[in-house]
């Protein structure tokens, strides 16, 4: 079991101002279907951008490693974008949509929870439910 989210940003290429309204919408669904298609272990928690960047808190199994899924998420959406906006196919030619890579932190749940968590483990074991100490 685990539990191990990532905040990871990254950025367009050259910064160009690329993710208008409509070009985010068409993103944001491909990289959910990418995830629900090709890698159902993966989670995301939550999405978003700004014109030249992509914010998302991201949860993937120990087994994979973090620069692993970044490349496949930016290799993936910067086929798929230069392939649905000729204006994007336009700007990077030959080249990648995204920029050399990307920022990480670690999202850690709240320490309080944990240590009433283990404060109270025995209850867990007494068939107490103990559901609202997470919520």
């Amino acid at each position: 079991m685990y539990q191990v989210q990532y905040h990871v940003v990254w950025g367009t290429k050259y910064r160009y101002k690329i993710l208008k309204p409509y070009v985010k919408r068409v993103l944001i669904r491909k990289i959910f279907e990418l995830i629900k298609i090709k890698y159902p272990s993966w989670y995301i928690h939550k999405i978003n951008t700004g014109d030249d960047y992509v914010h998302m808190l991201l949860e993937i199994p120990p087994s994979v490693s973090l620069a692993e899924a970044v490349q496949k998420l930016k290799a993936n959406t910067s086929i798929y974008l230069k392939h649905e906006f000729k204006f994007i196919r336009r700007i990077y030619d030959e080249r990648g949509v995204w920029g050399v890579g990307y920022f990480v932190s670690t999202v850690e749940l709240n320490e309080s929870q944990i240590r009433g968590y283990v404060e109270k483990q025995d209850r867990f074991d007494k068939g107490e439910d103990m559901s609202k100490e997470f919520s």
